[in-house]
């Protein structure tokens, strides 16, 4: 085993005299200067902490091998699954270790495919990635989004499918929004906000995002603005446009919460105004297909797992129900709409997790304890069948035009690779499409799922994954996974990244958390603003479940989750440090008292609540990681990971955290973060750089969980 400096030498971090007053509570921030990302001191300091970091991982012998094996096991052909607009087919296909996916088009499933875009030739250092696509209903144009070193801002163009020429349109500031072609194929709505400060783009609140409409051929400045509203600066709009071709359905959006507005517009009538159909944030919508003016939508109004209603808008709601209030159903059939809406699937036990239309059918996808089941009703609500899938799983797709016969699914699991199946829906039919073949036997692991009873008693399920023949003798590596926010669902998926993790002996758990959206909007609500704890509590639940039950012990426990994840993690190690071995918390959200201050963070207060809210101020001030670590206190061994182009959970979250607890750690075990340069939160990461990080996080836990590789 290498022998290490203990304890390690880490860069100075300068402290200022910075103290804030919430409500009376006086509060320190010593490291506030390390919020702007482009001072010279902060990108020194970055430098400087790297230096330390690589200087470690690179002492560990196992690093190399490990990284070898990721290597070995990521070289293996991975597809999309295909899709198809007009007379062409479109998928995604990565040969094995490019480090983006390339973009393929055919004119028929046995066809010969052709590259429409090779991302990877975008930039010699790679960090330019396709962001989202939009194909044109004819096959023929398409329109998609460049992001630069991983940030959130994308800039758009339009590609000539059969030429693979780019045409003269170039679009700017387009954040949080896809593009969705109108049904002559002449233009598409999209969303953006106004050019902000170059110098500071990565740090300015985005408010006050506007929905266009652009025209081919014609330069941004000339799009046509759809819609705004100066007196709501965090309303934010998604436009797509209905498969008739008539009718745009805004979504309109407010932070992160799931409740949404639901406009229209009519484009048989260019000059015809926004219509307000659903006017209060009461309620989750989604729209699904329409029927001339009856449109269907997926909605948690009043049923907290999901259900499908139809509102003709002829005839559409009151007031009432845009406030929440569900008036008595008419009957379903020809004239049942009077007013208000119609159920057409009610409420299942199971959460409704989406819908779509094939065969003149409804396709839902349904989540049970976390993973999938598939089921088809006639458009009356009538069940027809459940689809079979090849095991407790995540399955996903089923997509197509409402008339479509034939569609095509995903199906992954924690030991099996994301494998494209080809679905009839007249013959009830599942085929393998394409099947990837990965260097290592599926057959040699098992995964189990358990229900574990929370602090106040919730059951709350946990998949586990290892070798089998496991001996719960509590001496096993165990890397225990969580999210618990947003209404994300945690279901099975596959990773490379984790067999080399279960290879090594490893067991791997992932915890559904409340916060999540496993169990509905109830579950949900559960885990937010002052039910936050309720995240923590789940998850330290989780590990002592595992600790009661002889899969491991502490000084053998690794936790880590990114993002909401990373703040999980945080809040976990500070108030439970002695059950964890190692925290690897990811791009965390780390300062509670000043998230709301940075690019789309104001957004997450219908997570979080607010600060500045005398009443949920002690709630968020009771758990951020940073404002909770105290002197002297022996906590896990630390690897913080961050980017330094992050510009959704800006990097000065892990920053302060990284200094504050390099400064606080009363143990010998070490406090590291690693800064990735020019990337950004997580997304369009190069695959090369993905593997370097995931080496470094199995080299570190081998290291500090004692693991013998």
């Amino acid at each position: 085993m290498a022998k290490f400096d203990r304890p390690l030498s880490y860069p100075t971090t300068r402290k200022i005299d910075q103290t804030d007053d919430y409500h009376g509570v006086k509060v320190p921030d010593p490291y506030r200067w390390l919020e702007n990302p482009d001072s010279e001191e902060t990108q020194a300091w970055v430098e400087a902490q790297n230096a330390v970091t690589f200087g470690y991982l690179s002492q560990i012998p196992a690093r190399e091998k490990i990284k070898q094996r990721l290597t070995q096991l990521w070289d293996y052909e991975k597809y999309g699954i295909p899709f198809k607009e007009g007379d062409r087919y479109f998928y995604y296909k990565n040969d094995g270790l490019q480090n983006q996916s390339v973009l393929y088009t055919l004119p028929s499933l046995d066809g010969e495919p052709k590259v429409l875009i090779d991302p990877n030739t975008l930039s010699e250092d790679g960090t330019v990635a396709l962001g989202g696509i939009a194909i044109s209903e004819d096959g023929k144009l398409m329109a998609y989004g460049l992001s630069t070193s991983g940030s959130d801002w994308q800039e758009w163009k339009v590609r000539d499918v059969e030429t693979g020429e780019d045409l003269s349109d170039h679009l700017k500031w387009v954040k949080f929004s896809g593009a969705s072609w109108t049904h002559d194929s002449k233009g598409f709505f999209y969303s953006r906000y106004d050019e902000p400060n170059e110098k500071t783009k990565y740090e300015e609140v985005n408010y006050y995002q506007k929905l266009f409409y652009h025209r081919l051929g014609t330069s941004q400045s000339e799009d046509i603005l759809i819609y705004e509203r100066q007196d709501q600066k965090e309303w934010g709009f998604s436009g797509g446009v209905t498969e008739d071709g008539k009718y745009l359905i805004v979504s309109v959006w407010q932070g992160t919460e799931t409740k949404n507005l639901i406009f229209y517009k009519d484009l048989t009538a260019p000059e015809s105004s926004v219509v307000e159909l659903i006017n209060k944030f009461e309620a989750e919508y989604s729209f699904i297909d329409n029927d001339g003016s009856l449109f269907w939508f997926q909605t948690d109004l009043n049923a907290p797992c999901g259900r499908v209603i139809a509102i003709d808008t002829n005839n559409p709601p009151p007031s009432s129900l845009a406030g929440g209030e569900t008036p008595p159903s008419p009957p379903l059939g020809k004239g049942g709409i009077q007013g208000g809406f119609t159920e057409i699937i009610p409420e299942a036990a199971e959460t409704l997790g989406g819908i779509g239309i094939l065969n003149n059918q409804f396709v839902a996808s349904y989540l049970k304890d976390a993973y999938t089941q598939i089921k088809i009703f006639t458009l009356e609500g009538s069940f027809v069948r459940e689809i079979a899938l090849p095991g407790i799983g995540s399955a996903g797709g089923f997509s197509g035009k409402r008339h479509d016969t034939e569609t095509f699914y995903a199906y992954t699991s924690f030991t099996a690779p994301n494998t494209i199946y080809r679905y009839n829906m007249v013959t009830d039919e599942s085929t393998i499409y394409r099947q990837p073949k990965v260097d290592f036997n599926p057959e040699d692991y098992e995964t189990k799922q358990v229900f574990y009873p929370s602090k106040d008693g919730t059951r709350v399920p946990m998949f586990i994954t290892h070798k089998k023949g496991l001996q719960l003798d509590g001496n096993n590596p165990t890397y225990l996974y969580g999210y618990g926010g947003f209404s994300v669902s945690l279901t099975p998926s596959f990773s490379v990244s984790r067999i080399v993790w279960l290879e090594m002996g490893g067991v791997y758990a992932t915890a559904c958390l409340r916060g999540g959206g496993e169990y509905g909007e109830a579950w949900h609500q559960a885990g937010t603003k002052l039910n936050k704890q309720n995240v923590f509590d789940d998850f330290i639940a989780g590990a002592e479940w595992l600790i009661e039950n002889n899969y491991t012990k502490p000084a053998k426990l690794a936790i880590a989750g990114g993002s909401n994840g990373g703040l999980l993690v945080g809040a976990c190690m500070t108030q439970r440090p002695e059950l964890f071995g190692a925290a690897l918390p990811a791009v965390g959200v780390m300062d509670m008292l000043r998230f709301h201050k940075f690019t789309i963070g104001w957004a997450w207060t219908s997570e979080y609540g607010s600060p500045e809210n005398a009443e949920e101020f002690p709630t968020i001030y009771g758990y951020s990681p940073l404002h909770n670590l105290k002197p002297g206190t022996a906590y896990p061994a630390t690897m913080i990971t961050t980017a330094d182009r992050d510009d959704r959970v800006v990097p000065a979250h892990s920053f302060k955290f990284a200094s504050a607890l390099q400064e606080t750690q009363g143990g010998e075990k070490p406090v590291l973060i690693r800064i990735e340069t020019k990337a950004g939160h997580g997304g369009g990461k190069p695959t090369a750089k993905v593997i370097e990080e995931l080496a470094d996080e199995w080299a570190f836990l081998v290291r500090e969980l004692d693991i013998k590789v």
